[in-house]
């Protein structure tokens, strides 16, 4: 060990005499090459994963072979499949299919299309996502909030009660471009913008689609014929209470209050009771068998009770004819899928990462992204609409002991013999049952505890989440889509042009500096003037530092003036945080050193990062304020100062 090593053996955060006489200097890192540069960038951008680490040094044949089980997990997976796991898989498929056949038939009439469509998006989506997906628990299918999406964005296009035909059409085309954005966002490896939408503006939107999805359920609840087609609610409160007196039906509310009941329970059983999940699980596929037994035995339907009446018998009839490619709802299908695409695919990512987390496994969001691409470009074929993620499905299938994905292929099959033979069963459903069966599913969209999480940590965040509670309640589903988007961007352009700066005092009995406002015992250095910046400091955020320093700095000269102390001879600022630095951010500092100049101040940086104090040299700066004015910490920092502050003292 070299003499200068063993004057550093001293324990951290303590001060010795020794330490004080040698002084560390910022190393410059050997420069890259441009293309070197250039191949980091983008290795840390769009690959921090490393995804073909698992390629290195294999044969053509193993390359081949790991391609294909990266395109399909199923066949990686598979090799360790065994009756055990089959035995869990068909429980939990079983399942989850007597939960989702009810709900699929409500959720089309969200989307304003015909039960079987709901039917049919349970069927395709789910093997297609089986052989491409990489989460063991995510249950695939039409889910509340897109299905309303959809259907309140599409009917601004085409009205679904007239032009039922082309309101279909362009269903199947949006589903398509879905899959597209979906899959483009996966094959270039862009999933990061789907976390552009913070987690406030997601619990914000999500709860008020579903207060929104329950009020739209009010017209089959309450049995109202004609009811508003507009979703905000002042439009459907309206809608409500001008039909009370003649157009409210007291059989379908009785209908649908007793089993709402009745599901409320059985919710309520199975979270008292972890082992009694099958409870909740099975409840709707129950209360549609009794309802439907209800209204056939008493014939309720002949006293207004509104029905299903018909749903077509058979599986997924080709749609590939009917989508729009060259008419002028192309644009229209683009937009409206690249939203739905983009709304579904936020939902199925969380709920992925949720229940890996759960069980401890890594999946791919690139490839869960180009799994739900792909299965709603085939949907789109196929007659089905935006599948994704459903998070009660999930939360069942977890809780039934799913073991792979092979429960979304048994959930699948069980649909598509509900779609070839059992169909025509439907044919006395109340409509009732339905809008009860989604009210009871949406409500633990409403999450209070997390609103409350959000208020408590940021208040900001808790704006983002309410205005698009607000958005969605008052104006429309897009709106509040569009305000949750516009206030994350909000949230983040503010970060970024206003970070945060810091005032950094001495530690007593150590050589730390730290946030003078967080730890109050620090002591401020006579003379010495040290701020840190929490950011890196690019052209939108510049001017600001620069700014902020300077008022930094006439703040503390007032104080010394009032206090009669030293007067500021040196202005530290600590660079730790500033992870990069551009031409706009040194020529601030260019500016601030000139200022400081004409005060009589030293400018000293403390620990610039390889990037910075690269750029740094390459700008000449560092010989403009001087090589010996650059250090690796602020005790160092300090420590040269204080001679010289002595000496004028």
């Amino acid at each position: 060990m070299s003499s200068a090593e063993e004057k550093f053996e001293t324990k951290e955060g303590t001060p010795s005499s020794e330490d004080e006489r040698y002084i560390h200097k910022v190393s410059v890192p050997p420069k890259q090459k441009l293309f070197q540069e250039i191949k980091s960038g983008v290795k840390e951008t769009f690959f921090p994963d490393d995804p073909l680490r698992s390629f290195k040094d294999q044969t053509n044949r193993r390359k081949f072979i790991l391609g294909i089980r990266a395109v399909f997990p199923i066949l990686e997976w598979g090799r360790d499949y065994n009756i055990s796991k089959f035995r869990g898989d068909v429980i939990a498929g079983l399942t989850i299919a007597s939960l989702c056949i009810p709900q699929d038939i409500g959720y089309a009439k969200l989307a304003n299309l015909p039960p079987e469509y709901g039917l049919y998006s349970s069927f395709v989506p789910p093997l297609i996502y089986a052989l491409m997906g990489s989460s063991r628990d995510i249950a695939i299918g039409p889910v509340a909030v897109v299905s309303l999406l959809l259907g309140a964005m599409l009917q601004t296009e085409i009205d679904s009660a007239t032009n039922a035909e082309e309101y279909r059409r362009l269903v199947f085309t949006a589903t398509f471009f879905a899959g597209i954005t979906q899959t483009t966002l996966g094959v270039l490896r862009l999933g990061f913008l789907i976390d552009f939408l913070s987690h406030a503006a997601i619990v914000g939107f999500m709860g008020g689609a579903a207060i929104t999805i329950a009020l739209q359920q009010l017209k089959g609840f309450l049995g109202i014929k004609n009811f508003t087609k507009k979703t905000d609610i002042i439009s459907v409160m309206q809608s409500v209470f001008g039909t009370m007196q003649h157009g409210w039906n007291w059989q379908t509310i009785v209908i649908a209050a007793t089993f709402l009941c009745f599901l409320l329970l059985a919710k309520f059983i199975g979270k008292r009771n972890k082992k009694l999940f099958w409870v909740p699980a099975i409840a709707p596929l129950i209360s549609v068998v009794l309802s439907t037994l209800l209204v056939y035995l008493t014939r309720a339907d002949k006293q207004g009770v509104a029905i299903v009446k018909h749903i077509k018998k058979g599986i997924n009839p080709p749609s590939v004819k009917d989508l729009y490619f060259s008419d002028q709802h192309l644009l229209k299908g683009l937009k409206i899928g690249a939203v739905a695409g983009m709304v579904a695919l936020t939902e199925a990512v969380a709920i992925g990462r949720t229940f890996a987390a759960m069980k401890d496994y890594q999946i791919d969001g690139n490839k869960e992204m180009v799994a739900m691409g792909v299965m709603n470009v085939v949907g789109s074929m196929t007659s089905c609409y935006v599948a994704t993620g459903s998070f009660s499905r999930s939360a069942v299938n977890y809780m039934a002991g799913c073991q792979t994905a092979v429960s979304n292929i048994v959930m699948s099959l069980v649909v598509v013999l509900t779609l070839a033979f059992i169909t025509p069963l439907f044919k006395y459903t109340p409509n009732a049952i339905l809008s009860a069966i989604i009210i009871n599913a949406v409500i633990n969209l409403v999450d209070l505890h997390a609103a409350k999480l959000i208020w408590k940590i940021d208040k900001f965040d808790f704006v983002a989440c309410m205005g698009a509670f607000l958005g969605v309640i008052f104006f429309s589903v897009e709106m509040g889509l569009l305000i949750a988007v516009s206030i994350s961007f909000a949230k983040i352009l503010l970060q970024v042009t206003r970070p945060r700066t810091a005032l950094l005092g001495k530690i007593p009995r150590t050589t730390v500096y730290r946030n003078i406002h967080q730890y109050p015992e620090a002591t401020k250095v006579p003379g010495v003037l040290i701020v840190r910046v929490d950011s890196a400091i690019y052209f939108s955020n510049s001017n600001y530092i620069k700014e902020r320093i300077l008022r930094w700095l006439v703040d503390e000269e007032e104080l010394t003036k009032e206090s009669y102390q030293n007067k500021i001879q040196f202005l530290i600022v600590e660079m730790s945080p500033v992870t990069d630095i551009d031409t706009s951010g040194i020529h601030a500092l260019e500016e601030l050193n000139g200022s400081l100049k004409k005060r009589e101040i030293q400018l000293i940086l403390a620990n610039p990062g390889p990037v910075v104090i690269h750029k740094l040299h390459a700008s000449e700066f560092a010989d403009l304020i001087g090589q010996d004015h650059i250090f690796l910490t602020v005790a160092d920092a300090v420590s040269s100062c204080s001679p010289k502050i002595m000496n004028d003292v």
